[in-house]
């Protein structure tokens, strides 16, 4: 805990309240101000474009891209001269791929000593797969993916960030881990409500619908899962949704279908996805018709096979990403850890930008089976157990999997047998699974819930 979160906690909630309106009052201006409305302009007006025009745009920014990107450190430093002057040409994809560590391990490496920032802000990965990476932002370039939400994530599901929204995000809230609440406080500059991931369980879920309704919330943003638990929990007590609800847009987790249909009925309003990363690499957001499009002039989007090659539409692939918009730490070919593929079929909204089909998960969310055979998204076996409240899947080795579960009443040896069945019916019957049933899920330092954690060897 720093030392700003160890005042906030001795203070009296009042005085939290005071102290995230004041927060929210920074932020507003640094999410908000001077630039931010330039660009949502060029936003709104990329998105009208044809692909070919968008295309056009794309390949000159591209090649400034590369040209600034030569003086980077980094890449000054470890590309070769046929690679130099593949960036000088504007060929992408002649150049080596990015992994995180050199990110990682350098970050200030990749600053751009052209880009004229004497103090970029400096933003943090959550680091739920390893040492956090640090990111840094000019608050131009930061406005600029502000701008981005408000027009193609917030914008296409009907709201706006000068809405009254709550978020789940991984900031402080309720500092005391045994506290009866309030499990929420209120950034009045912004009308925003921050929830706590941490103190969601089934008999708390009425205290957060209480502050939505409180506070007339219009939309709902931030992690997947939380809201999903949320949602399920309002079913389970037949609490009835705010009435001001009119969308949710989630971050950070994959939706599956069966997370959208319990929100979508708990909220009463619709689900939109965003895909992205706090290193803003890319940027992905649903559509009124519910497909995921990658805004291809904030960044060039890659999906590729372990060879290299370019996956086929409905192929899964690594994501590798081009931020072409970070011109202050730049970005080129960044190996995400993502699985996805690309759609077969173009979206009916008509707009210029490709589609994902879905994202499959993180390459660290593999499960491995013994023969070899690789599966993501696979704490599915918990859809329709109805005595789990929440599960979680371990992969300790090849041949041995736990399953943590957090039981409802009337959890006993048939639904041990039941995930044992599935997991051995997707693995095969040689894999020993162990069912451990827990109090709760722990969540990383971040709030997040994951679901999958493999202890092998990414893939």
């Amino acid at each position: 805990m720093g030392t700003l979160d160890k005042i906030y906690a001795c203070l009296p909630l009042w005085a939290q309240h005071t102290a995230v309106t004041a927060f929210g009052a920074k932020w507003w201006l640094y999410r908000f101000g001077p630039g931010f409305q330039a660009a949502a302009a060029g936003f709104r007006e990329r998105q009208q474009w044809d692909r070919a025009k968008l295309e056009a745009w794309q390949a000159v920014r591209l090649r400034e891209f590369l040209a600034a990107a030569l003086r980077v450190p980094h890449y000054h430093d470890t590309w070769n001269t046929a690679q130099k002057q593949a960036a000088a040409a504007g060929r992408l994809a002649d150049l080596p791929l990015l992994d995180k560590a050199p990110l990682r391990a350098e970050p200030r490496a990749f600053l751009n000593p052209a880009a004229g920032i004497r103090n970029p802000q400096a933003f943090l990965t959550s680091g739920s797969t390893g040492t956090p990476i640090t990111t840094y932002w000019s608050p131009h370039e930061y406005r600029a993916s502000m701008a981005l939400r408000e027009v193609r994530s917030a914008g296409w599901a009907g709201v706006s960030f000068r809405e009254p929204r709550a978020t789940f995000s991984g900031r402080l809230v309720e500092p005391d881990p045994e506290s009866r609440g309030p499990f929420y406080r209120f950034n009045l500059c912004e009308h925003q409500v921050y929830l706590s991931p941490f103190h969601l369980k089934p008999d708390t879920a009425a205290q957060y619908v209480a502050a939505l309704n409180r506070h007339r919330v219009c939309w709902l943003t931030g992690y997947a899962v939380s809201y999903y638990l949320l949602a399920k929990y309002m079913l389970e007590r037949h609490l009835p949704p705010p009435p001001t609800l009119r969308a949710v847009v989630t971050t950070s987790e994959k939706v599956t279908p069966e997370m959208r249909t319990v929100m979508e009925q708990a909220y009463g309003c619709r689900v939109f996805e965003e895909y992205g990363t706090v290193e803003n690499a890319l940027f992905a957001s649903a559509c009124e018709h519910g497909r995921l499009h990658v805004s291809t002039d904030w960044g060039i989007v890659e999906i590729l096979r372990p060879d290299g090659t370019p996956c086929a539409p409905g192929e899964p692939g690594e994501v590798i990403a081009t931020a072409l918009m970070r011109r202050v730490q730049p970005l080129v070919r960044y190996r995400l850890g993502d699985v996805a593929a690309w759609d077969t079929e173009p979206c009916p909204c008509g707009r210029p930008f490709p589609v994902l089909k879905e994202v499959l998960g993180r390459v660290e969310d593999v499960v491995t089976g013994p023969d070899g055979r690789q599966m993501v998204r696979f704490h599915g076996i918990f859809v329709a157990q109805p005595h789990v409240a929440e599960g979680q899947i371990i992969q300790e080795t090849l041949h041995d999997i736990r399953a943590r579960v957090v039981p409802t009443a009337g959890f006993g040896p048939a639904d041990v047998a039941d995930i044992q069945a599935r997991i051995r019916q997707r693995l095969g019957p040689e894999v020993r699974v162990a069912v451990e049933t827990v109090d709760q899920i722990p969540r990383t330092k971040a709030g997040k819930f994951k679901a999958v954690i493999s202890h092998l060897a990414p893939p």
